[in-house]
């Protein structure tokens, strides 16, 4: 694939014989980028007089944006709730390492663990600028520990906690929350709804998950302020006719006019959820769809068995194991083998599966204003893909920063011409 030069000095860059993914459909256009932002042409012409310094032959590619992981655990041998020694290099060595899924952008996501662990990590995690270093970080989403006990799955109960005195508990239980972009939380525990409304006034993105809440609860909770479902259908009660408990959310009216998309999480990977529960959501609220990897550290390790923080695993194909058992522990999937799963098994539209990893998820954090899409203004975190959705090449700001043929190491200065 063609790559190009640095962006940052002001050149203009024209990506042709391109299909770019704009305005919920994909059609031929060029794309075209400066100072790391996409451009409108029109101006570029009719106003500035102005032209190409380089243009990059796609040869036909899709144009997309960036994919954007909200919920990853970690990845590479790295489990971002565990990782003391080098908390900045890990989180890091993951945000390089998804460079090759397609991923620009993404959450780093801490599960529920002791005062002590929040006090280590969270400061130690900080936004940061994507680029060919890594993806960029935009806050960490904090899993628990205030969740349902009977719903905690890998969750340790020795972690679980409460908010019996509201706001104060979350404070001190998390210590620093500067960096805290979503959190999870059961809805049914006492006092969740003030909780719920102090996080969303402080800009926190607030998921339900984990959770033995009933329909009521969860529409109670989206009325406080609640936008988001952590992994829908794991972790939670299932759907039942007289009591759809929080699946039921995907098709309330109950929800107040300016909130009335609710987002959910999917792992979509073949094996944390069936295709035809995937179909079922996606037709019942396909605008709310967000594809989550819920990635653990063993996702990009080779088979065979491995020590990731305390635990040993063992993967086999797409699973991860407790080793020496048939337990899984986690998901291992990748957000670009997600995006084709997610359009194999519910028959939506390339243009639908694309959207659930870059403009949903941008939605639900309310970036909209420079991520998830490939407007004039926003900034040019986009993927490259042939028409089976395999990844072909990563870039953020208009710089390539990963090639299928090439990698991460010799992306620089190749492929480009000056005209």
């Amino acid at each position: 694939m063609p790559g190009n030069k640095t962006v940052s000095d002001g050149h203009i860059f024209q990506f042709k014989n391109c299909r770019i993914l704009r305005n919920h459909s994909i059609f031929v256009e060029d794309l075209w980028v400066r100072d790391g932002k996409i451009i409108d042409p029109e101006k570029l012409f009719y106003v500035e007089k102005g032209y190409a310094d380089f243009q990059v032959d796609c040869k036909n590619a899709i144009i997309a944006p960036g994919f954007i992981d909200v919920q990853i655990n970690g990845g590479f041998g790295i489990d971002f709730s565990s990782n003391f020694d080098d908390i900045e290099g890990g989180v890091q060595k993951v945000a390089k390492g998804i460079l090759q899924h397609g991923c620009t952008s993404f959450c780093p996501t801490i599960i529920s663990s002791s005062k002590e662990v929040y006090k280590k990590v969270l400061p130690k995690i900080k936004i940061k600028a994507g680029g060919r270093d890594g993806a960029e970080i935009l806050g960490v989403h904090v899993e628990g520990p205030f969740i349902s006990k009977e719903k905690r799955g890998a969750h340790l109960l020795e972690n679980m906690a409460t908010y019996d005195n509201g706001f104060s508990d979350v404070l001190d239980m998390y210590h620093d929350i500067s960096s805290v972009r979503i959190v999870t939380l059961a809805p049914e525990l006492p006092r969740s709804l003030d909780v719920i409304r102090e996080f969303v006034d402080r800009g926190v993105v607030v998921s339900l998950g984990h959770s033995m809440a009933s329909l009521s609860q969860g529409e109670e909770a989206v009325k406080h302020g609640a936008s988001f479902i952590t992994h829908l259908f794991n972790a939670m009660l299932p759907f039942h006719h007289r009591d759809p408990h929080l699946v039921g959310l995907l098709a309330s009216y109950k929800h107040p006019p300016d909130l009335r998309i609710i987002y959910y999480g999917i792992i979509s990977d073949g094996i944390h959820t069936n295709p035809c529960a995937e179909r079922i959501a996606h037709r019942t609220h396909a605008k709310g769809s967000v594809l989550v990897t819920d990635a653990v550290a063993a996702m990009g390790l080779p088979s065979g068995t491995h020590r990731t923080g305390t635990q040993m695993i063992e993967i086999q194909d797409k699973r991860a194991l407790i080793a020496g058992t048939d337990t899984l522990c986690g998901s291992i999937a990748t957000m670009n083998q997600c995006v084709k799963y997610f359009y194999e098994a519910t028959e939506c539209t390339m243009v639908d599966a694309l959207e659930s990893a870059s403009l949903h998820p941008a939605r639900l954090l309310k970036i909209t204003d420079r991520k998830g899409s490939l407007d004039y203004g926003t900034d040019a975190d986009f993927v490259m893909l042939d028409d089976s959705l395999n990844l072909l090449a990563t870039y953020i700001g208009g710089e390539l920063v990963w090639d299928s043929k090439l990698g991460y190491d010799r992306v620089v200065n190749h492929g480009t011409r000056r005209i």
